[in-house]
């Protein structure tokens, strides 16, 4: 099998913040069975050092299977993609694997319908990315002592990005020092992520409208291969 892609059925079996297998298969189909979460979002660029691809949103139907319910263009981050357990801080890279989605959050109040929970952006919210923080990796409201603002960012400074946003749980669980923090899917910018996915704004008001948290909703991120 080609390096760095996801199986999403085989990877809804694992654990949420697994990253991707080298012998896994391509995300951008799931078929039939495994795992116990019924919707699965997948992110797949034609190559590792791709920047733009494809978001499709499932759900699984009981006895139809997988069904795809959306699609939007994605970007990815500028220097690409590459495996999570191997991503480090400040490369610009979206790491690849299969991660949660605990909770969304925006600037703009949530799209009418919003189940999922959501969190809003104020003034004196924060992510932390500071590796010396005990808050690392996590919103902070306000910034803490002992998270530098200049390791920090401020989310409401991103009124377009982060209109709607959804937390993708890499390195959050059990965060690793080094590996990076603050990856979402969120609403496109100008370009290239520094490491999110993003996808227009329109598409990521759907997903908000359209996600569940009784679903155990999941993100399978991937490439197709060269």
């Amino acid at each position: 099998m080609r390096p760095g892609l996801v199986l999403a059925a085989a990877l809804l079996l694992l654990p949420a913040h697994s990253p991707a297998r080298a012998d896994a298969p391509r995300p951008h189909a799931p078929p039939p069975g495994g795992g116990s979460g019924s919707q699965l979002i997948t992110a797949e660029a034609p190559s590792a050092r791709a920047t733009s691809g494809t978001v499709a949103w499932w759900e699984r139907r009981g006895g139809r299977g997988w069904v795809r319910v959306g699609t939007a263009p994605a970007r990815f981050g500028a220097g690409g993609l590459v495996p999570g357990e191997r991503r480090r801080q400040n490369t610009s890279t979206t790491p690849t694997g299969v991660y949660a989605l605990p909770f969304a959050f925006g600037v703009e109040p949530a799209p009418a319908g919003t189940a999922h929970p959501y969190r809003r952006v104020t003034r004196a919210s924060w992510w932390c990315q500071d590796n010396a923080s005990r808050s690392y990796n996590r919103w902070v409201e306000p910034l803490p002592a002992d998270c530098r603002a200049t390791e920090a960012e401020r989310l409401a400074a991103y009124p377009v990005q982060y209109a709607h946003a959804l937390v993708i749980a890499y390195n959050y669980h059990r965060p690793v020092r080094g590996r990076g923090a603050g990856i979402f899917l969120h609403a496109n910018g100008k370009g290239a992520t520094a490491g999110c996915v993003s996808v227009p704004e329109e598409a990521m008001e759907r997903i908000l409208r359209w996600i569940r948290p009784d679903a155990r909703p999941r993100i399978a991120i991937g490439w197709a291969g060269a």
